[in-house]
C-alpha cells in the first residue's frame, strides 16, 4: 500500500477542523500549559518556508504537553494593522481592510496546510474592532492612571484628584513631568476645570506632549527606532528625519526599574536578557546644573562620574535642545542652523552606532563652572542625543573617548586631572579604569568616595544631586496613519476627553484617500464623519463641530504594538464581549509558558507587552507580573540567493566562470528559475522581468551558469521558497520534519529544497513498516528484547530532545529507529503503537492515519506519551568475543549472570572450540566477565 500523503494530510486536516480537535478548556482539572507563537503580520506574499520555523517547533511541543496530559492552549492570530497594507491603499484606493482580510485568509490557507494544532476558535485580529475596542479601553486606563513612587505602582487618577483636593501636591512622589510647580488645597480647588485637567495631564501615564520624533515626509508618518534602518524607513526605504510634535507618550520610564529587575524572574537567554538591560540603561550618577553666562538659563546635565568635574573643558548639547536657539550668539546663527538641519537626517539610532563621524558648531555661549567659576564653552553637537539623559553633558576629554575626539578634532583644551598618569593617545582608552579627580577636596580619593564627595559639595553650591538615570525613554504612541487603533479620544476647549466605554469600539471611518491631507493633517482629517456628539454618545459630521457638544475627535492612530501589547490575554477568553478577559479564565491561563518568535523583537513588542502587563496587574485586572515564563528565539532559515552579472554600461550577462574578464554589476533574480545545477534558464528569464528582453548572454559550455549566495530570505532578493510547492510535492509531514532536521532551532541555516528528499524517503520507510505489501501488517506478537529496546531508547532520546527544544536530533532518533525495527522484522502492536505516538508531534497527518490503522477511534492527540522503562536497556546478555592464542574466531552471547567457570564451561563446550582445538588440551583459559574469552593453547 503507497504512502498517499496528499490525501491523508488533506482528510486529518479537514477532521481536525470538524471535530475541534485542539479547543482548549477554560475550565479543566488538568493542569495547564500555554503555548504561543508571536503573531504573524499577513502580508499579500504569504508565508515562505522560513516563517514556519518557530510554529513547527511551537506546534511540535505543544502536541507533546498535550500527549504528557496537559489542557493545552495553543491559539493563532494576526497582527493585521501595518504600514504595508495602508501603502498599498494609497497606491490602489483598495481599502486596507480588504487587503487584509485577503491576505488573512491567503494565511490560514496555507497554515492549514502544513497541520497546525491551532485552536482557532479563539483566532484574534488586531484590525477587528471587536478586539481593538479593549486596546481603547486599556488606553483609557492608563489615561486615568498615573504612578506612585511609594507605593511603586500604578493608581487611579481619581485617587491622585483626591489627594490634591486634601492637601495639594507637595507630598506627592509621582513620575511625572518636570515642570510641575507646586500648589495647596486651595489652590487646587481654585483652578479652573482647565486648569486642572493640564495639571493632571502632567501625571498621566499616557499623555500629549511636543516630542522629538522621527519623521518620514514619503511615509506621512512617524516611525519608531526600530522601523528605521541605516537612516531610512524599513518599509519602502524613505528618508527620515527628526523634528518636534505634539503626540501621544506612554510613561513607560515609570517602569524602569521594575523592568529591569523582572528580568531576573523569567526563562529568557541571555542574549535577550542583555538587549533590555542595555535599552533600559540603568546609570548612578549625579545631576549637575552650569549656569549660563549672560543668560537667566542653567543646563542640567546627568553624568555617572561627578567627580570629573573639574576636567569638563566644554559642554556639548543635542542640536535638538530647547536652549540652543536660545544662547546661540548672532555670529554664530547661521552656522548652527545649518548643522541642526543635516543633523535632522540622521536618525537616533544612525547617530548612536556612528562612532567615528566627529561633528559640531560653537554656539558662541559660555557655562560658569560650578567650582571654578571659569567660563566653559557651550557646543552643540550630534553624538548627544536630545532623548537621552539631558541632551546635554559635560564634556571630559580626558576621561572619555568621544570627548576627547570631540576636543581633538576642534582643538578644545584638554584638562590633565590624573597626577602622573599618561594621556596620551596611546595610554588613553585605559584611563576611565583609572580616572581620579584631581582637586583639594578629592585628591588622593578612590572614585567612588569621591564621587560621593563631589556629590556633597554640588549639594551645598545647589547645583547637583545624586541621581539614577535610565536609558529608557517614555514611547511615542501615535502614528499619522490611517490603518491602526482610533484614539478613544475627543477635545474640548484644546483638552483630551475619553470617550466613555460604553460606546468603545470607536471604529475607522471611511475616507476617499488614505495620505495626508493638504494641510498635513493625517489621513483622518479626510473623514465627514468624524466628530463627537458627547451628548449623544455617537459619532458626528465634521460640519456640525459647534465645540458645546459636538468636538473633534483625535486624528492619529496608535502604533503597531498597541495590540501586540497585550494579545496574549485576549486568547484567553477571545469571545467575550463584555471584558479583555474574564477573571476566571485570566486565574486559570496566568500568562503564556512558552512563548517563540524572531529576536528582533527584543527591545520593542517584549518589552512594551511587559510594561503592559505590570501596568494591568498594578490595576488588579490581571495576577501576573510577566507575560511570558519562558521564550525562546527562532534562528532565520536563509535562502540561497540566484546571481547574474552584468557587464557594466551595458545589457550583456556573463556566466559566472567569465565574469572575472570584466567589471560587472550582480542582480538577483528569482530561483525558480535555476535547477539543481546552478543553470539559468534564460528563456523564462526573459519573460520574468521586461529588462531582460533584449538582454545578451555569453555562455560557458553553452549554459549560463549563475552565483549563489545565502541571505536572508526575502522577497526582495528573489529567493523565496513557498511551502505550498513543497507540501503539494513531499507532504506537510516532510516540510515539518524538514524544518527540524535542517539544525538547532536558535541557529540560523541555509534551506536546500534537495534536501527534503531525505525526510520523505524516512516517512516512506515509516509507512512500510507498519504494511506487509498491500495490508496492514501491525500484529499482536510478543516484541523481542531487541524491539523493546530499541523503542525505549528512543522514548528516552525524544523526550530529553523534546524538554530542550533540540528537535533536529530527533528527527535522526526516528530514522535510526524506523531502520533497526525494519532490520528486526518488527510487526509487534506493543512496539508500533508507541512508536508512533512518539513521532505525532513531528508528523501528525501520517501519525492519525496509522493511529486509525491501529483501530482507534479518537485522535492521537489523546494518547498518553509512552513511558521510558529503562530495564529495557540493561543488558541482560554480552556478546564475547573468543579468541585463540590471542586472535578472534568467533563470538558468543552469553548471560551476565554466568560465573567464570560457568563461561568457561560453555566456550569449551562449543563445536567451534572443539574444531580450533583440534583434541589438543588448552594450557590454560583466561575469563574477564563481560569482556572476552582468550583461551591460550
Amino acid at each position: 500500500m503507497s504512502y498517499d500523503f496528499n490525501t491523508i494530510e488533506a482528510r486529518w486536516q479537514n477532521y481536525w477542523a470538524e471535530n475541534g480537535t485542539f479547543k482548549a478548556d477554560n475550565n479543566s482539572d488538568k493542569p495547564k500549559y500555554y503555548v504561543l507563537d508571536m503573531f504573524p503580520y499577513p502580508s499579500g506574499a504569504g508565508l515562505h518556508v522560513g516563517h514556519p520555523l518557530g510554529y513547527i517547533a511551537s506546534d511540535i511541543y505543544a502536541r507533546y504537553k498535550r500527549h504528557k496530559g496537559f489542557n493545552v492552549l495553543h491559539p493563532q492570530g494576526y497582527d493585521s494593522f501595518g504600514l504595508p497594507a495602508e501603502q498599498y491603499a494609497i497606491q490602489t484606493g483598495q481599502h486596507p481592510a480588504i487587503t487584509t482580510k485577503e491576505n488573512i485568509a491567503r494565511y490560514r490557507e496555507q497554515l492549514d496546510k502544513i497541520g497546525f494544532s491551532f485552536d482557532w476558535s479563539r483566532e484574534v485580529k488586531t484590525s477587528d474592532p471587536n478586539f481593538y475596542k479593549w486596546t481603547q479601553w486599556i488606553f483609557i486606563e492608563l489615561f486615568n492612571s498615573w504612578y506612585d513612587k511609594d507605593t511603586d505602582k500604578a493608581r487611579t487618577i481619581d485617587d491622585l484628584e483626591a489627594i490634591f483636593t486634601s492637601e495639594g501636591n507637595a507630598k506627592i512622589n509621582a513620575v511625572c513631568d518636570e515642570d510641575i510647580t507646586a500648589f495647596t488645597a486651595a489652590d487646587w480647588n481654585n483652578f479652573s476645570s482647565k486648569e486642572k485637567q493640564e495639571v493632571l495631564l502632567k501625571y498621566r501615564l499616557t499623555y500629549l506632549a511636543e516630542t522629538e520624533v522621527n519623521w518620514c515626509p514619503q511615509l506621512g508618518t512617524v516611525l519608531a527606532n526600530d522601523e528605521i534602518v541605516n537612516g531610512v524607513s524599513e518599509r519602502g526605504g524613505y528618508p527620515v528625519i527628526r523634528k518636534k510634535m505634539t503626540q501621544w507618550s506612554m510613561r513607560i520610564s515609570a517602569y524602569a526599574e521594575r523592568l529591569l529587575q523582572g528580568l531576573e524572574t523569567i526563562d529568557w537567554t541571555d542574549s535577550l536578557k542583555e538587549s533590555q538591560r542595555n535599552w533600559i540603561g540603568k546609570s548612578v550618577g549625579a545631576s549637575v546644573t552650569f549656569k549660563v553666562k549672560e543668560h537667566d538659563e542653567v543646563i542640567e546635565v546627568f553624568t555617572t562620574r561627578p567627580d570629573t568635574i573639574f576636567g569638563a573643558t566644554f559642554m556639548t548639547l543635542a542640536p535638538e535642545h530647547e536652549l540652543v536657539a536660545k544662547i546661540t550668539t548672532p555670529e554664530q546663527k547661521a552656522a548652527i542652523e545649518a548643522y541642526i538641519e543635516a543633523t535632522a537626517k540622521r536618525s537616533e539610532r544612525e547617530r548612536m552606532a556612528d562612532v567615528k563621524t566627529i561633528s559640531g558648531e560653537f554656539t558662541g555661549a559660555y557655562a560658569e563652572h560650578p567650582f571654578t567659576k571659569e567660563p566653559v564653552p557651550i557646543w552643540i553637537g550630534d553624538y548627544v542625543l536630545a532623548g537621552y539623559g539631558t541632551g546635554a553633558v559635560m564634556a571630559v576629554p580626558c576621561g572619555d573617548q568621544r570627548d576627547y575626539d570631540f576636543a581633538k578634532h576642534f582643538d578644545i583644551p584638554i584638562t590633565n586631572i590624573f597626577e602622573g598618569i599618561d594621556i596620551s593617545e596611546e595610554a588613553f582608552a585605559d584611563k576611565e579604569k583609572t580616572i581620579i579627580a584631581n582637586s583639594d577636596f578629592l585628591n588622593g580619593l578612590n572614585y567612588k568616595k569621591a564621587t560621593k564627595t563631589a556629590i556633597y559639595e554640588l549639594e551645598k553650591l545647589g547645583q547637583g544631586q545624586g541621581k539614577t538615570n535610565y536609558r529608557l525613554r517614555d514611547a511615542v504612541f501615535s502614528r499619522q496613519r490611517y490603518w491602526g487603533e482610533p484614539f478613544p479620544v475627543y477635545y474640548v476647549d484644546g483638552m483630551p476627553q475619553m470617550i466613555d466605554v460604553a460606546h468603545l469600539p470607536l471604529a475607522l471611518p471611511e475616507v476617499e484617500k488614505y495620505l495626508p491631507t493638504e494641510t498635513g493633517e493625517p489621513p483622518l482629517g479626510r473623514a465627514d464623519i468624524w466628530a463627537w456628539d458627547a451628548l449623544k454618545g455617537e459619532l458626528a459630521k465634521n460640519e456640525d463641530i459647534d465645540n458645546v457638544n459636538i468636538h473633534p475627535l483625535e486624528l492619529n492612530t496608535m502604533p503597531g504594538w498597541a495590540g501586540s501589547s497585550w494579545y496574549p490575554f485576549r486568547y484567553m477568553d477571545a469571545n467575550n464581549d463584555h471584558e479583555f478577559a474574564s477573571a476566571e479564565a485570566m486565574q486559570y491561563w496566568q500568562n503564556v509558558d512558552l512563548y517563540i518568535g524572531g529576536n528582533e523583537h527584543a527591545t520593542g513588542h517584549l518589552l512594551y507587552s511587559r510594561f503592559w502587563t505590570k501596568f494591568l496587574k498594578d490595576r488588579a485586572y490581571i495576577t501576573v507580573d510577566e507575560p511570558f515564563k519562558k521564550l525562546i528565539n527562532q534562528g532565520m532559515i536563509l535562502g540561497t540567493s540566484a546571481i547574474v552579472y552584468r557587464i557594466s554600461g551595458s545589457n550583456t550577462y556573463v556566466s559566472k566562470g567569465l565574469k572575472d574578464q570584466y567589471e560587472t554589476e550582480e542582480l538577483r533574480v528569482d530561483v525558480s528559475l535555476i535547477n539543481s545545477s546552478d543553470e539559468l534558464n534564460i528563456d523564462a528569464l526573459r519573460k520574468w522581468q521586461p529588462q531582460f528582453n533584449d538582454a545578451d548572454f555569453e555562455l560557458e559550455d553553452e549554459k549560463y551558469i549563475v552565483g549563489r549566495e545565502v541571505e536572508k530570505m526575502s522577497k526582495r532578493w528573489f529567493n523565496v521558497v513557498n511551502p505550498d510547492g513543497i507540501c503539494e510535492q513531499y507532504g506537510a509531514d516532510s516540510l515539518r520534519l524538514y524544518e527540524m532536521f535542517l539544525g538547532p532551532l536558535e541557529q540560523a541555516k541555509p534551506w536546500n529544497t534537495a534536501g527534503i528528499t531525505g525526510v520523505h524517503s524516512f516517512l516512506k520507510k515509516l509507512w512500510k513498516l507498519y504494511h506487509d505489501g498491500e495490508t496492514f501488517g501491525v500484529t499482536d506478537t510478543e516484541p523481542t528484547k531487541e524491539n523493546l529496546k530499541t523503542l525505549h531508547k528512543t522514548i528516552k532520546k525524544v523526550e530529553e530532545d523534546i524538554e530542550n527544544f533540540s528537535f533536529n536530533t530527533s528527527v535522526s532518533t526516528f530514522m535510526i529507529a524506523v531502520n533497526e525495527l525494519t532490520a528486526q522484522k518488527c510487526t509487534s502492536r506493543a512496539v508500533l503503537e508507541p512508536l508512533i505516538v512518539l513521532i505525532s508531534p513531528y508528523a501528525p497527518h501520517i501519525a492519525e492515519e496509522l493511529w486509525q490503522k491501529l483501530g482507534h477511534d479518537e485522535s492521537i492527540s489523546t494518547a498518553a506519551f509512552p513511558v521510558f522503562e529503562e530495564k529495557h536497556l540493561v543488558e541482560s546478555t554480552k556478546q564475547y568475543p573468543i579468541s585463540f592464542n590471542g586472535k578472534m574466531r568467533f563470538t558468543m552471547e552469553l548471560s551476565l549472570e554466568l560465573s567464570k567457570d560457568e563461561i568457561e564451561a560453555a566456550v569449551m563446550a562449543h563445536e567451534k572450540t572443539q574444531e580450533q582445538l583440534a583434541g589438543r588440551e588448552p594450557k590454560k583459559v583466561i575469563v574477564v566477565p563481560g569482556k572476552i574469552v582468550n583461551v591460550v593453547g
